[in-house]
């Protein structure tokens, strides 16, 4: 967690329990890691994956990362990050079925960037 937990958004926080869930389903199914643990690989990238959302330029009303129009993963850590969503992704309504859904209603928030040059008045 960030320092700033504390103002953190209920969407921020979501995500993060999100994508722990996620990675730890596929661990537990590609590498054998036994429950509420992960092995060093996928700890790894959970780490990454929680420093990219602590350094998210859309906080605190940032988009799921497959709809943002920043993609700030490194691209073999977003091809990891892809592997784990589509093992995980379907055996989350099972699962974690709240989870599941915020998730999908969070992949509707759509976030524009700023224009280049645009000032506002």
């Amino acid at each position: 967690m960030p320092a700033n937990a504390a103002s953190e958004s209920a969407r921020i926080r979501r995500e993060r329990r999100t994508i722990g869930m996620m990675i730890g389903m596929y661990c537990r199914a590609r590498h054998g890691a036994r429950r509420d643990t992960r092995c060093e690989h996928c700890d790894q990238l959970y780490r990454y994956a929680m420093e990219r959302i602590d350094k998210c330029v859309f906080s605190p009303e940032k988009p799921t990362c497959a709809n943002c129009p920043v993609h700030c993963y490194r691209k073999a850590m977003r091809e990891e990050v892809r592997s784990v969503m589509r093992y995980a992704g379907p055996r989350m309504l099972l699962r974690h079925p709240v989870l599941a859904v915020f998730h999908r209603l969070d992949g509707r928030r759509v976030v524009e960037l700023p224009r280049r040059g645009s000032r506002s008045a």
